[in-house]
Protein backbone atom coordinates (compact mmCIF):
# COMPACT_ATOMS: atom_id res chain seq x y z
CA UNK A 1 0.00 0.00 0.00
CA UNK A 2 1.04 3.58 -0.60
CA UNK A 3 1.29 4.26 3.15
CA UNK A 4 3.85 1.45 3.59
CA UNK A 5 5.84 2.65 0.59
CA UNK A 6 6.05 6.15 2.08
CA UNK A 7 6.97 4.74 5.51
CA UNK A 8 9.83 2.71 4.00
CA UNK A 9 11.16 5.70 2.06
CA UNK A 10 11.00 7.75 5.27
CA UNK A 11 12.99 5.14 7.21
CA UNK A 12 15.63 4.97 4.49
CA UNK A 13 15.94 8.77 4.38
CA UNK A 14 16.19 8.98 8.20
CA UNK A 15 19.03 6.46 8.21
CA UNK A 16 20.80 8.16 5.29
CA UNK A 17 20.65 4.93 3.30
CA UNK A 18 21.12 5.10 -0.45
CA UNK A 19 18.13 3.71 -2.32
CA UNK A 20 16.50 3.80 -5.72
CA UNK A 21 12.78 3.48 -6.47
CA UNK A 22 12.00 1.18 -9.39
CA UNK A 23 8.53 1.39 -10.96
CA UNK A 24 7.42 -1.60 -13.03
CA UNK A 25 4.37 -3.58 -14.07
CA UNK A 26 2.61 -5.31 -11.16
CA UNK A 27 4.49 -8.48 -10.15
CA UNK A 28 3.34 -11.32 -7.91
CA UNK A 29 6.26 -13.77 -7.86
CA UNK A 30 9.97 -13.42 -7.18
CA UNK A 31 10.75 -14.50 -10.73
CA UNK A 32 8.44 -11.85 -12.23
CA UNK A 33 9.94 -9.22 -9.93
CA UNK A 34 13.53 -10.06 -10.91
CA UNK A 35 12.65 -9.82 -14.61
CA UNK A 36 10.81 -6.52 -14.16
CA UNK A 37 13.71 -5.05 -12.18
CA UNK A 38 16.35 -6.41 -14.56
CA UNK A 39 18.30 -8.15 -11.79
CA UNK A 40 19.29 -11.69 -10.84
CA UNK A 41 16.76 -13.62 -8.77
CA UNK A 42 19.17 -13.98 -5.82
CA UNK A 43 19.29 -10.18 -5.48
CA UNK A 44 15.62 -10.05 -4.49
CA UNK A 45 14.54 -10.22 -0.86
CA UNK A 46 11.52 -12.39 -0.10
CA UNK A 47 9.63 -11.37 3.05
CA UNK A 48 7.46 -14.23 4.33
CA UNK A 49 5.04 -13.76 7.24
CA UNK A 50 4.66 -16.70 9.63
CA UNK A 51 2.18 -17.22 12.43
CA UNK A 52 3.06 -18.66 15.81
CA UNK A 53 0.56 -19.29 18.60
CA UNK A 54 0.69 -15.77 20.00
CA UNK A 55 2.44 -13.66 17.36
CA UNK A 56 3.58 -13.16 13.79
CA UNK A 57 7.19 -13.02 12.56
CA UNK A 58 8.83 -12.20 9.24
CA UNK A 59 11.48 -14.39 7.62
CA UNK A 60 13.71 -12.79 4.98
CA UNK A 61 15.49 -14.91 2.39
CA UNK A 62 17.15 -14.31 -0.97
CA UNK A 63 14.44 -14.71 -3.62
CA UNK A 64 16.13 -17.80 -5.06
CA UNK A 65 15.78 -19.67 -1.74
CA UNK A 66 13.02 -21.04 0.46
CA UNK A 67 12.60 -20.37 4.16
CA UNK A 68 14.15 -23.16 6.24
CA UNK A 69 11.18 -23.70 8.57
CA UNK A 70 13.14 -26.15 10.75
CA UNK A 71 15.75 -23.49 11.42
CA UNK A 72 13.05 -20.86 11.93
CA UNK A 73 11.29 -23.17 14.42
CA UNK A 74 14.46 -23.33 16.53
CA UNK A 75 14.85 -19.55 16.41
CA UNK A 76 11.27 -18.70 17.35
CA UNK A 77 10.72 -21.52 19.84
CA UNK A 78 7.56 -22.82 18.23
CA UNK A 79 6.15 -24.24 15.02
CA UNK A 80 5.81 -21.49 12.41
CA UNK A 81 2.86 -21.69 10.03
CA UNK A 82 2.68 -19.58 6.87
CA UNK A 83 0.21 -16.75 7.51
CA UNK A 84 -2.91 -16.58 5.36
CA UNK A 85 -3.34 -13.67 2.91
CA UNK A 86 -5.86 -12.12 5.33
CA UNK A 87 -3.46 -12.42 8.28
CA UNK A 88 -0.60 -10.98 6.22
CA UNK A 89 -2.75 -7.99 5.29
CA UNK A 90 -3.89 -7.51 8.90
CA UNK A 91 -0.33 -7.25 10.27
CA UNK A 92 1.45 -5.57 7.33
CA UNK A 93 -1.28 -3.73 5.42
CA UNK A 94 0.20 -5.38 2.31
CA UNK A 95 -0.94 -8.06 -0.07
CA UNK A 96 1.05 -11.25 -0.53
CA UNK A 97 4.00 -10.49 -2.80
CA UNK A 98 4.22 -6.84 -1.74
CA UNK A 99 5.41 -7.32 1.85
CA UNK A 100 8.62 -5.35 2.44
CA UNK A 101 11.45 -6.58 4.69
CA UNK A 102 10.87 -3.78 7.24
CA UNK A 103 8.57 -0.85 8.02
CA UNK A 104 5.52 -2.98 8.75
CA UNK A 105 2.26 -1.57 10.14
CA UNK A 106 2.61 -3.84 13.18
CA UNK A 107 5.96 -4.25 14.95
CA UNK A 108 7.13 -7.71 13.88
CA UNK A 109 10.21 -9.69 14.84
CA UNK A 110 12.36 -10.21 11.74
CA UNK A 111 14.69 -13.13 11.01
CA UNK A 112 17.05 -12.70 8.05
CA UNK A 113 18.95 -15.36 6.12
CA UNK A 114 22.61 -14.32 6.06
CA UNK A 115 22.63 -14.98 2.29
CA UNK A 116 20.84 -11.67 1.74
CA UNK A 117 23.91 -9.75 2.84
CA UNK A 118 26.15 -11.52 0.30
CA UNK A 119 24.63 -9.23 -2.34
CA UNK A 120 26.03 -5.74 -2.77
CA UNK A 121 22.56 -4.59 -3.87
CA UNK A 122 19.18 -5.99 -2.88
CA UNK A 123 15.70 -5.33 -4.27
CA UNK A 124 12.29 -5.78 -2.72
CA UNK A 125 8.66 -4.82 -3.22
CA UNK A 126 7.87 -1.82 -1.07
CA UNK A 127 4.26 -2.35 -0.05
CA UNK A 128 3.03 -2.23 -3.64
CA UNK A 129 3.25 -4.86 -6.38
CA UNK A 130 4.32 -2.25 -8.93
CA UNK A 131 7.08 -0.48 -6.98
CA UNK A 132 10.40 -1.86 -5.76
CA UNK A 133 13.27 -0.41 -3.82
CA UNK A 134 16.90 -1.17 -4.52
CA UNK A 135 19.44 -0.54 -1.77
CA UNK A 136 22.81 -1.75 -0.49
CA UNK A 137 22.52 -5.19 1.09
CA UNK A 138 24.51 -4.21 4.18
CA UNK A 139 22.16 -1.28 4.85
CA UNK A 140 19.38 -3.80 5.37
CA UNK A 141 21.03 -5.05 8.59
Amino acid sequence: MKEEFERIKGILKETNSWFKVIKHKPVFTSEEAARARGVELRQGVKAMVFKLKEKFVVALVPADRKVDTKKLKKLVGGKPKLASPEEVFAVTNCKIGAVPPFGHKTKLEIFADIGIFANDMVDFNAGLNEVSIQMHGNDLK
